[in-house]
């Protein structure tokens, strides 16, 4: 076979997952819910969660859609060998439609590029806004979830983000510095949300789960005593010598290294997100991608 015929069968393959996602129907009176992933400095592996997260929650048979809105260090393709050739700033230009763009990453999931077209949602006009947000509405019946991979730090993009989201999932290190900067973003939100963030804990990078669960507990009793939010505790990922090699790789975590001690802690993270670890409650159902796009758009100034 030659190499055009091997990749005109690839890209054939891919349209069938995203299409097969797309018929498969919403539940009843089920929104699609959104989860942004926050962290309050760069290099805590926030990015590698949120890629090897979606993946385990679509190996539970969860539809995902992971969108790549780190404007400054957007690497999400390259933790998953993708090469996109278009991103969200061609569809809000309408010169591609959603299905153009959504590049398949193995069963139930598909990465959303944002590039540079998370930075012109805050130019856009309101009857702009409108289209895209008709346009993306798309997701609503293809996807369960939407996860979004943010910026590190407290800049208004990623509190945006984090607001405009139905929860927000907060990465840290048992790192001084990393506990600090993530207790700021948790004041970004509380001030943003009015104390009304849902806001989940999880500790990466740790020696122990006892170490994990420690430094959660710090964060949660300062959040709780000072803020007046209470954040869950997602568990705990072990630092493990199998990740940067899955990066070296291109490859996610969960699919280079499947057995590491690592994927089997994602994997326990995203059970529990999912409620179906230690008695935890499902998730509510969510909002819903058109009242997402609608609090992101308010949160980065609207431009009327």
């Amino acid at each position: 076979m030659s190499e055009v015929e091997t990749r005109n069968g690839d890209q054939a393959k891919d349209l069938r997952r995203i299409v097969d996602m797309q018929r498969r129907p919403a539940r009843a009176g089920y929104g699609l819910r959104s989860l942004a992933v926050l962290s309050g400095k760069g290099g805590v592996g926030k990015s590698n969660i949120s890629v090897n997260l979606s993946l385990a929650m679509a190996g539970r048979g969860k539809r995902i859609v992971l969108l790549d809105a780190d404007l400054g260090m957007a690497n999400v393709d390259l933790l998953c060998g993708l090469s996109p050739k278009f991103n969200l700033a061609h569809v809000i230009r309408g010169e591609k439609e959603v299905l153009d763009i959504l590049l398949p990453l193995g069963e139930n999931l598909s990465v959303l590029p944002g590039g540079p077209g998370v930075r012109e949602l805050a130019d856009l006009g309101e009857d702009a806004l409108l289209s895209l947000i008709d346009s993306m509405s798309v997701l609503e019946g293809m996807a369960d979830m939407l996860i979004i991979d943010t910026g590190a730090g407290i800049h208004r993009n990623s509190i945006s983000f984090g607001t405009a989201s139905d929860a927000v999932l907060l990465v840290t290190t048992p790192e001084p510095t990393s506990i600090r900067d993530a207790y700021g973003v948790l004041k970004a939100l509380a001030f943003a949300a009015a104390g009304k963030a849902d806001v989940t804990v999880v500790v990466n990078m740790a020696a122990s789960p006892e170490e994990g669960e420690d430094v959660a507990d710090r964060i949660r009793s300062a959040a709780s005593q000072f803020l007046g939010i209470s954040p869950s505790f997602g568990g705990t990922v072990l630092r493990d010598d199998a990740v940067p090699l899955a990066v070296r790789k291109r490859t996610p975590l969960l699919t280079a290294y499947p057995d590491s001690g690592a994927s089997q802690s994602l994997r326990a993270v995203a059970d529990r997100m999912l409620g179906l670890e230690d008695a935890r409650e499902a998730p509510s159902s969510g909002r819903g991608v058109k009242s997402f796009f609608f609090r992101l758009a308010r949160g980065l100034g609207l431009r009327r």
